[in-house]
């Protein structure tokens, strides 16, 4: 099968791989569609990838092979891939916070190959059903996606009437917006450079969107902006926008680190200190992030026309599409039709 092999950075190879077999409380799923993500953006062009590795976790597709021992699936289920199960033994497990599971694999991918291919291996747990009478499978590769969305408004704590700041309009933060306005919030302001991607903020449901250089930050740790806002949710992986951001908070506010970023920020403690601010990451979903997500999806809360990129892309494209992201000339998911 065709597969988009990582070779070094800036570098991606189609090649014909074999296709996976199933073993033991594994299912093989044709791949519908796969998302490109942020992290997808470092494994590739930031060089954090491993040569030989197939990425693409955002996947929807249908069941095609079971291994044994699988009972609950079928070949032509519809399904989405990658909800977490976790051990199930280790503390966080056992609070429901299974995105911390003592056992979850590396940052950087586990041992399995990912989604930008004809075909990806999953374990039979770590796949939800999809009602294409409700939605299509295109429309449920962002599933993922909106689940990493969902968790930053849980970490964050976010409740209707408050401010919120969203830092970077990419895919992830263009989700985080319309995550927030499903949840009600709606003063909802978003910093990004890039025209494009400002004007689909708006179009997502931002009451407004700024340039990152409008924001200013206090002379003093314990002076505030005007109309300071109760939360911010980071989701460019700039550490510029992390640092300015902190200073956008009123006392008590909460800072969530949602995108991931090499450079690392230079946050002022004093700031923190005086203000009593809250700064947590966000790492992954919720216990039943998935689920939730596509109910949201099925309902129509989100506007999906707006968040996917109108052209499927092919893989011999996805190492263009993935520059043009890091570039802020496409503004929405790209979703990558393998076939």
């Amino acid at each position: 099968m065709p597969a988009a092999v990582y070779r070094s950075p800036g570098r991606l190879s189609v090649e014909q791989v074999p296709v996976p077999e199933p073993g033991p409380d594994e299912v093989l799923v044709e791949v519908s569609h796969c998302g490109v993500c942020g992290s997808d953006l470092h494994m590739v062009l930031d060089g954090w990838g491993t040569p030989g590795r197939v990425g693409g976790h955002e996947w929807s597709g249908r069941v095609a092979v079971v291994g044994s021992g699988v009972h609950r699936w079928s070949p032509g289920d519809s399904v989405v891939g990658g909800a977490p199960t976790g051990c199930g033994k280790c503390g966080y497990c056992r609070r429901g916070r299974v995105s911390l599971c003592e056992r979850r694999g590396p940052v950087t991918g586990g041992p399995r190959q990912g989604a930008f291919a004809t075909y990806v291996l999953a374990p039979a747990t770590e796949l939800v059903g999809v009602d294409e009478g409700r939605m299509s499978l295109r429309t449920a590769a962002l599933t993922e996606p909106l689940a990493v969305a969902l968790h930053a408004l849980t970490q964050a704590q976010v409740e209707r009437g408050q401010r919120v700041l969203v830092t970077g309009a990419g895919p992830i933060g263009l989700l985080a917006v319309a995550a927030l306005r499903a949840a009600g919030v709606e003063d909802i302001t978003v910093s990004e450079p890039a025209a494009l991607r400002r004007e689909r903020a708006n179009a997502v449901g931002a009451a407004a969107s700024v340039l990152p250089e409008s924001l200013v930050v206090p002379p003093m740790p314990n002076d505030f902006v005007d109309d300071p806002y109760d939360v911010l949710l980071e989701c460019s992986g700039r550490a510029e926008a992390m640092e300015v951001g902190l200073a956008q908070l009123g006392a008590g506010g909460r800072l969530v680190l949602v995108g991931a970023g090499i450079e690392r920020p230079r946050l002022d403690n004093n700031r923190i200190l005086l203000n009593e601010l809250i700064v947590t990451g966000s790492y992954t979903y919720d216990n039943g992030g998935f689920e939730d997500a596509l109910a949201l999806l099925a309902g129509g809360a989100v506007p999906v026309e707006l968040l996917i990129e109108r052209d499927d892309v092919p893989l011999a494209h996805l190492l263009d599409s993935m520059r043009r992201l890091a570039a802020g000339e496409l503004a929405a998911k790209v979703l990558v039709a393998p076939h």
